[in-house]
C-alpha cells in the first residue's frame, strides 16, 4: 500500500461512524422518494390465526380479534385485527426504481452510526378485516440535524409507512422517527448501568393480582357523555419481561428486521448481506436482532442486557386503550416516545389518564395521556392518543384520511415535515 493509499484509508476509517454534512444532504435528497421494502410481509392476508397469534403475543385475548363468532355480532360484522397488526402487513407499493433512483437509494448515508427508534406515531382510518390484503408505501419525509449531550451530533430521520386495504382505500399511517448518533461519542459520554434485584414473592403476587384484575369493556359501549377529564384508565401490567415473551411476540409479529426463514433460506440471505449476521461466541453468524434475546450480544454493544422492541410497548399502549374503549370505540391516533430501554427482567405498568374531551367536525374525541412505567419508577415510553367514542345518539363515524391516495398522502406529509434545517 502506498502512503497516499494509507492516507485515504485512514480518512475513510475516521469518517466511518462520523455524522457529516454530506451524509445529511444525501439523506435529504431522498425525501418523498418511494423506497422498496427490504422484506416481504409476515402476513399477506388477515386471517383468524394471524390475528389471534399476534394478539396472544402481547397478552390480549379480546374476542374481537380472536373469535370470529363473537366478532360477527359486533358493529364490524366480523373479526378485525388489532390496531398495530399493520406491522405484519403490507405488500410493497413502491414502483421498481430506475437507475437514477437506485443510485440515490444505494447504501445508508449514516452507516456506522447508532440508530435508535425515538418516536412512533399512528393514525388509523379503517379496520383490517379477515380476508383483507394491503399494500405499504415507505418513504422518507423529514431530516433534521440536532445536537445531543448524550451522543454528540445527531440527525433525526422521519419515515412514513402508508397502508391501503384490499380495496385500495387508505387504511393507516405509521410515522417513525429514528435518531442517528455517533457511537464513539455516545460511548465516551454515556454509560449504560442497570441494577436488577430478584423479585420477592410479594412483588410477584402484586403482579399476578394485577393480571387477575384486568377488565375489558367489550360489548358494553363506553359513551362519550360518561367520560370525565381526569378519569384514570384501568392499569395493565406487562412483565416481568422474559426471553420467552420476546420469542412469543415474534411468532405473531414476525422478524421485521431480518428476512424470514432459517437454515438454507437464511444462508442464502447471509451470502447477499453478511453484515446482518455478526458472528457469536462460537464464530457462528447470527442475526443482528439477537441482542433482543442474547445478553452477550447486547453486552458487545455496550448494553447491560437484552431489551424489548419499541413496537411491543406501542402495542401495549394500544391494548390499554382498546380494552378501555370497547368494541364500539375507535382508536384514531397514537403517539409513543421511546426514552429508556425496557430490559429483560423489567416489569412495565401501562397507565393512561383522560386529559381532554372535545367535539370536532362531528367527531367525539377523547384525548388520553399514556405511559409505560417500570418497577424502578422510570417512564420508559410516554405517549398520547385520541380515541373516538359513540354517543347515546350516534355511533362512531370513522375518520377520513387527509388525502385521497398514496401520492396525496406523501405530498401532505412532505408539506408538514419535509425540512432539513440545523
Amino acid at each position: 500500500m502506498t502512503s497516499t493509499e494509507e492516507g485515504q484509508a485512514a480518512t475513510q476509517d475516521e469518517a466511518f461512524g462520523v455524522l457529516t454534512d454530506a451524509a445529511i444532504e444525501r439523506s435529504r435528497r431522498r425525501l418523498g422518494v418511494p423506497q422498496r421494502l427490504p422484506n416481504p410481509p409476515h402476513n399477506y392476508e388477515v386471517t383468524w390465526d394471524g390475528s389471534r397469534h399476534f394478539a396472544f403475543g402481547y397478552g390480549d385475548d379480546n374476542p374481537l380479534y380472536c373469535d370470529p363468532d363473537y366478532a360477527a355480532g359486533t358493529r364490524w360484522g366480523g373479526l378485525i385485527a388489532p390496531p398495530t397488526f399493520l406491522y405484519t402487513m403490507g405488500e410493497d407499493a413502491a414502483p421498481a426504481p430506475d437507475a437514477e433512483t437506485k443510485k440515490l437509494l444505494k447504501g445508508d448515508p449514516f452507516a456506522g452510526l447508532g440508530s435508535y427508534q425515538a418516536v412512533m406515531e399512528f393514525e388509523w382510518w379503517r379496520p383490517l378485516s379477515v380476508g383483507d390484503r394491503c399494500r405499504q408505501l415507505r418513504t422518507q419525509v423529514g431530516v433534521q440535524p440536532k445536537a445531543s449531550t448524550f451522543g454528540g451530533r445527531t440527525v433525526h430521520v422521519m419515515h412514513d409507512f402508508l397502508y391501503t386495504n384490499g380495496a385500495g382505500e387508505l387504511q393507516a399511517l405509521r410515522r417513525g422517527t429514528w435518531i442517528n448518533a455517533e457511537r464513539h461519542t455516545s460511548r465516551k459520554r454515556g454509560t449504560q448501568t442497570l441494577v436488577q434485584e430478584p423479585y420477592t414473592p410479594e412483588q410477584l403476587a402484586e403482579i399476578d393480582a394485577a393480571y387477575a384484575a384486568e377488565t375489558r369493556r367489550g360489548a358494553e359501549p363506553r359513551y362519550f357523555e360518561d367520560v370525565r377529564i381526569g378519569d384514570e384508565l384501568p392499569a395493565k401490567v406487562k412483565g416481568p419481561l422474559t426471553t420467552t415473551d420476546v420469542v412469543v411476540w415474534h411468532l405473531g409479529w414476525g422478524m421485521q428486521l431480518t428476512p424470514p426463514g432459517a437454515f438454507k433460506i437464511l444462508a442464502n440471505v447471509r451470502r447477499k448481506a453478511p453484515g446482518l449476521f455478526p458472528p457469536n461466541a462460537l464464530n457462528v453468524p447470527d442475526t443482528v436482532q439477537r441482542l433482543h434475546w442474547d445478553p452477550a450480544r447486547a453486552a458487545e454493544l455496550g448494553l447491560p442486557t437484552s431489551y424489548d422492541y419499541g413496537g411491543m410497548r406501542e402495542t401495549w399502549l394500544a391494548h390499554l386503550l382498546t380494552d378501555w374503549m370497547g368494541d364500539d370505540g375507535w382508536l384514531w391516533r397514537l403517539r409513543c416516545e421511546h426514552r429508556k430501554f425496557n430490559y429483560v427482567g423489567d416489569t412495565s405498568w401501562v397507565r393512561g389518564t383522560v386529559v381532554d374531551k372535545t367535539v370536532v367536525d362531528g367527531r367525539h374525541e377523547v384525548h388520553v395521556e399514556l405511559r409505560c412505567e417500570n418497577q424502578r419508577g422510570e417512564v420508559s415510553t410516554p405517549g398520547s392518543a385520541v380515541v373516538l367514542l359513540p354517543t347515546r345518539d350516534r355511533p362512531v363515524q370513522l375518520p377520513e384520511p387527509p388525502a385521497a391516495d398514496l401520492a396525496g398522502m406523501v405530498a401532505y406529509e412532505l408539506d408538514r415535515f419535509g425540512v432539513a434545517g440545523d
